[in-house]
């Protein structure tokens, strides 16, 4: 008997062939594992694993005749956050190249199994893991209880004391500190874990993820370039080289990073939806149907799907004149609404297909009522910026007479003001709004006006009087939402918190209207999102301050 609980454990199979299927099955229960579940492909998997937690999950690495990996799987779901941190995953695969190992380790594999196998070996491998699992209990209780800072403390010691895992320690300890938002003491850290581990994919990125918290673009950028020199099938690195470019604005070459990332991994969920997101608005309107209909093979009923693909695939067929594509996603995104019906998100996409069914069905007027109300609701406080790129996309799509050039040029104005925080976000909005001239001339004025204020208050800070410069920020901020000049209050209030008589009231008012009205303000919708780590070992239940909400 592997240990005195295994019979209490649950595991899931995932195999394609029902013969082992049939043998793993057997082995499983022969080594007393208690309850055993099967799954033959990763979509059927992925949904079980949402529904319900396993302590054991043995998968297949490859799929015969398809391009799904079990690697993919398990990457995908640390990502996410929907596997426990006590869940064993074992890796089954019919040949274990040097390359193949070294990705096991890079991911924190459980166990890797090579085909054939005997019960014996697998119980030997079982046994290795959950025995890891119980050496490492005080960590993982401590990430599951929420406690990210005993779990810090803890990992730190035993990596300092070398203790059995005190590598994985090491790189759990530099993650949460990139989670609690301490970059310097994060890249310290990963540099130490590269001593150890010299050239290590795992320690590259995260260190080029470190410099990236830090602002230090060109640095991160020169050291996945490094990563992918050594490692040019890394798909984390493609993935984080395509977010580094999206913040540098080139675009073009952030899509050929992204693209490079979903086709290495053809059954990631995610990776085929940024690539999509991304095409959409680089305008390369033939890849992004091919990317974003592929999610929807790829499970439109998990949880990692995003309902804005379905927005963007309706868009697409609308480019294309297609009444009947445009209607199927529309009536997805209607039943996706009516699962979730108290979610304004859902409830904008609901409406955005509408008006795209409406201006195909020779309704102009009743599709501008819908693009109006959306225009109209530019300073709520949950109007985020996907909402803001499917006001744009949609007035970019109503027939020109529709348009009154007042009207538009306000909406513009709202939302340039309101959004743009980075080159990167205004680079966005311009693309949404398909760079018509009347929008790029809007969204450029927005953006210098935005510059000019945040340039004027640091020269006055600097010239001697922060308490003028932050309130400034703090007045401007609150009267468009814009979260850059908000930040900027803040952090000016306090940096001069001895010279600013109130300056505790500053921070906490532009920290309470960002709380309020400028969630997630880097989530570029459909391609940046803060909760995910590329190449990073992924921590359960702990997210950075600022997350993505799918809903």
């Amino acid at each position: 008997m592997i240990d005195r609980d295994i019979h209490l454990a649950r595991a899931l199979l995932v195999e394609s062939s029902p013969m082992l299927r049939s043998v793993a099955a057997a082995q499983l229960r022969d080594i007393g594992v208690g309850h055993v579940s099967q799954a033959s492909g990763v979509k059927e998997a992925r949904l079980m694993l949402e529904q319900e937690p396993f302590d054991i999950v043995m998968c297949n690495r490859e799929f015969e005749g398809s391009g799904d990996s079990g690697q993919d799987l398990l990457d995908e779901l640390r990502r996410e956050n929907l596997l426990p941190h006590a869940t064993v995953f074992v890796m089954v695969t019919c040949q274990a190249t040097y390359n193949q190992v070294v990705e096991a380790g890079e991911a924190a594999l459980d166990a890797l199994l090579v085909r054939p196998y005997t019960a014996t070996r697998l119980a030997e491998r079982l046994a290795d893991a959950r025995h890891r699992k119980r050496e490492l209990g005080d960590v993982l209780r401590a990430l599951d209880a929420g406690e990210t800072e005993a779990a810090l403390v803890r990992a730190i010691k035993r990596f300092q004391d070398k203790r059995p895992y005190w590598l994985y320690c090491g790189r759990l300890a530099a993650e949460l500190l990139l989670t609690l938002q301490r970059p310097r003491d994060a890249q310290t850290l990963f540099e130490r874990l590269l001593q150890v581990r010299p050239g290590a994919t795992w320690a590259r990125l995260g260190l080029a993820r470190a410099r990236m918290a830090q602002g230090e673009l060109r640095g991160a950028r020169s050291g996945v370039a490094e990563a992918l020199a050594a490692e040019p099938r890394s798909a984390d690195a493609h993935d984080l080289f395509g977010r580094i470019l999206v913040e540098q604005c080139d675009f073009d070459a952030a899509l050929a990073a992204y693209r490079a990332a979903a086709e290495l991994t053809p059954g990631c969920l995610l990776r085929a939806q940024h690539a999509g997101a991304l095409a959409f608005y680089v305008g390369h309107g033939t890849e992004a149907l091919r990317w974003l209909e592929r999610t929807l093979s790829l499970g439109v009923q998990s949880k990692l799907f995003d309902a804005l693909s379905l927005l963007l695939i309706a868009m697409l067929r609308f480019d294309l004149g297609d009444a009947a594509g445009v209607d199927a996603m529309r009536q997805q995104l209607r039943r996706y609404h009516q699962r979730f019906p108290q979610s304004r998100r859902l409830q904008r996409l609901d409406q955005a297909a509408d008006a795209l069914a409406a201006m195909l069905g020779g309704q102009p007027q009743a599709a501008l009522r819908t693009v109006r109300e959306q225009a109209s609701e530019a300073m709520a406080d949950d109007f985020d910026l996907e909402a803001a790129n499917v006001a744009l996309a949609l007035w970019a799509r109503m027939p020109a007479p529709m348009r009154l050039a007042d009207e538009h040029e306000a909406m513009l104005e709202r939302i340039g003001m309101r959004f743009c925080s980075s080159k990167a976000v205004a680079e966005v909005l311009v693309a949404a709004a398909r760079s018509e001239d009347l929008a790029v001339a809007a969204i450029r004025r927005c953006q210098t006006h935005v510059a000019t204020v945040a340039e004027r208050a640091m020269e006055q800070s600097l010239g001697g009087d922060p308490e003028a410069a932050a309130r400034q920020l703090l007045a401007a901020g609150e009267q468009c939402f814009n979260p850059k000049l908000l930040e900027m209050a803040g952090q000016i209030a306090r940096r001069h918190a001895s010279s600013i008589p109130d300056a505790s009231r500053i921070a906490e008012q532009a920290a309470a209207v960002m709380r309020r009205a400028c969630r997630a303000p880097n989530h570029i919708a459909g391609i940046q999102r803060s909760g995910r780590s590329p190449g990073g070992l992924q921590v359960r239940g702990v997210h950075p301050a600022q997350v993505a909400h799918a809903d």
